[in-house]
């Protein structure tokens, strides 16, 4: 782990889509899916990034939502980059024989090391539109995929969500059940999760100010903070967090219902 920054180059970046790019950086790290990095962007800010890729050269997927990602969208391969970490506890996926894996969106970034590390388990892939979505080609090489998206425009029309309910209720047995997205879809599968019995692994995102150190509470839900105690959260954990799916803590500390933090996030 390295626990101060150090500068590393962008080695190769690729266009995802018009708002999201893969930075590959010169650098290894033993790393667990799910785990994340806290990335320095020169002159510009600290900024906590899971890990899309953790075999050979690491890397990131960024969106781009506010002057630190904007910046990154602007940078070149050969420009440099300060890394520490990896950070977090990361999915644990070692007693997982039968599993399914749901993505929303950019949370679709931690998942992808996941499914490679699995034995070809079923990933449901949602996004708005067909332009949304991340790493199609990559997982169909892993994975049973199936997609979704919000307008119809590829794969199925609705929510990730909906499949998941649909196979279960089509009798598919899953002896484990990861996600990552936007925190109402999560909240979502923890609710189905919960009424079929099955142990559920979701990873959380909250604003960080001191970046994976664990004492500045900024990122906490109901005292649990995700930067040390997560971001992989299981099924006991996130009953305890009454917050989860409602409420987040602005750069202020100060506590709102999740869509105006939504809102926030993307400034």
């Amino acid at each position: 782990m390295l626990d101060y920054p150090v500068g590393v180059a962008i080695k190769e970046i690729i266009n995802e889509n018009s708002n999201v790019k893969t930075f590959v950086l010169d650098a290894q790290l033993d790393a667990k899916p799910g785990q994340f990095i806290m990335v320095w962007i020169p002159r510009i800010d600290e900024k906590p990034f899971s890990l899309s890729k953790i075999s050979g050269d690491i890397a990131i997927t960024v969106q781009k939502k506010g002057k630190a990602t904007e910046k990154m969208h602007e940078m070149r391969a050969g420009e440099v980059l300060g890394i520490r970490g990896p950070y977090g506890n990361g999915f644990d996926a070692g007693k997982a024989r039968s599993a399914c894996i749901v993505a929303g969106g950019i949370g679709a970034a931690p998942l992808v090391p996941l499914a490679e590390a699995l034995q070809n388990p079923e990933f449901i892939l949602g996004a708005r539109t067909k332009n949304d979505l991340l790493f199609e080609e990559r997982l169909k090489k892993c994975s049973e995929l199936y997609i979704t998206t919000d307008d119809g425009s590829a794969g199925e029309k609705g929510f990730n969500t909906q499949v998941l309910e649909r196979l279960l209720g089509e009798g598919e047995k899953f002896d484990a059940v990861f996600c990552c997205g936007p925190e109402p879809m999560m909240r979502r599968v923890f609710e189905i999760c919960e009424s079929h019995k099955i142990p559920l692994q979701a990873s959380l995102e909250r604003f960080m100010k001191c970046g994976g150190l664990g004492i500045c509470g900024q990122c906490s839900v109901n005292g649990i903070r995700v930067c040390a105690d997560g971001p992989v959260f299981g099924n006991e954990m996130l009953k305890k967090m009454l917050e989860f799916g409602n409420s987040a803590r602005l750069k202020t500390g100060r506590k709102v219902p999740l869509k105006e933090y939504a809102e926030w996030r993307q400034k």
